[in-house]
């Protein structure tokens, strides 16, 4: 049994934001850098693709199929992690197909993806029907929900605390608070139980980057059932309850993918001050609602901050007209 395939750099650097520390004083600012993990550009869903790629080797698959928006990181480092382990790679995307693909969308086709589009469609209901035909050309698909989110691909961030832990005593020190951005909830799961499991004396602070869905189980609830089935599976005696989850949802009012001013100005803030990017939707909007929490002085002064960059370079392209032109300074 693998139990885990190793598909990325780790642990993934840790490092303190000098320049922007002295912008944001009293606060000391540091940044853990998942956008680094190595797999076709990086990005948190590497460490639960460890997971989810070993289980369906074990269980002999041959095929993956997942989902997302057309944008997906997950998709994206899904096609890379299939392209490692010699897996076929089905993506079911949102939508209708564009006219000419780019960002992360590009580089899944790139490596090797087999893409769908559904349309108006349900997306799981397209996942259904892909893998029917899968199976029906003799072989076996493995399904993973989106965002690689279930109590396998959680698994990642129970180990990604561990390793924040054995950073902090190498760095001397304690963290109080760790800013990350959370939609599908594995990501947030993974590391409510590392930080039970690890001792983490620290505050989550999850910035929900979309608006609540009225149509199923909330965020809340994904969050605390994965939570659960981890507790079970790792042997440990937790009770959670929907304030441990403590999502910070003001940011995401404007809804899903959709760039305000505040992901504009904090992507030119941390490329102009630190020379690091971040991706629109995710990382974006998580960086703000932490510089826009400091700016009102809702954190407590003095404290040590980090923001954990979950990834997501590649969207940036296909945001580029919302971005603005770059300014071009000429000489003749």
């Amino acid at each position: 049994m693998k139990n885990r395939l190793s598909l990325g750099f780790f642990p993934t650097p840790l490092h303190k934001l000098e320049r922007l520390s002295g912008i944001y004083k009293p606060y000391e600012i540091y940044i853990k850098r998942d956008d680094q993990t190595g797999l076709a550009s990086g990005g948190n869903k590497t460490r639960k693709l460890e997971y989810l790629l070993a289980e369906a080797i074990d269980f002999g698959y041959n095929a993956i199929v997942t989902t997302g928006a057309q944008q997906s990181n997950h998709c994206r480092q899904t096609a890379a992690a299939c392209a490692v382990a010699g897996l076929e790679c089905h993506l079911v995307l949102r939508g209708d197909e564009p006219g000419a693909p780019n960002g992360n969308l590009l580089l899944s086709r790139l490596l090797g993806a087999h893409i769908y589009f559904a349309g108006n469609t349900p997306p799981d209901e397209v996942m259904t029907e892909v893998s029917k035909k899968i199976r029906l050309d003799g072989r076996d698909p493995y399904i993973i929900p989106v965002g690689g989110s279930n109590k396998t691909g959680m698994r990642g961030y129970v180990d990604a605390i561990g390793e924040l832990k054995l950073q902090q005593k190498a760095f001397g020190v304690n963290f109080d608070y760790v800013f990350f951005a959370t939609s599908s909830g594995g990501t947030q799961a993974g590391m409510l139980l590392g930080k039970w499991k690890y001792g983490l004396n620290t505050k989550l602070m999850p910035v929900c980057v979309e608006k609540d869905d009225k149509t199923g189980p909330s965020l809340e609830e994904k969050v605390l059932s994965m939570c659960y089935e981890g507790c079970i599976r790792e042997g440990l005696e937790k009770l959670y309850n929907p304030q441990d989850v403590g999502l910070i949802k003001e940011y995401g009012e404007a809804g899903y993918g959709v760039m305000t001013e505040g992901e504009k100005m904090a992507i030119n803030e941390l490329a102009k001050t630190e020379g690091i990017l971040l991706d629109p939707v995710y990382t974006a909007r998580a960086f703000f609602a932490m510089t826009d929490m400091m700016r009102q002085n809702l954190l407590e002064p003095k404290s040590k901050i980090l923001f954990w960059h979950t990834g997501g370079l590649p969207a940036i392209f296909h945001y580029a007209e919302q971005l603005g032109k770059p300014r071009i300074d000429r000489f003749f």
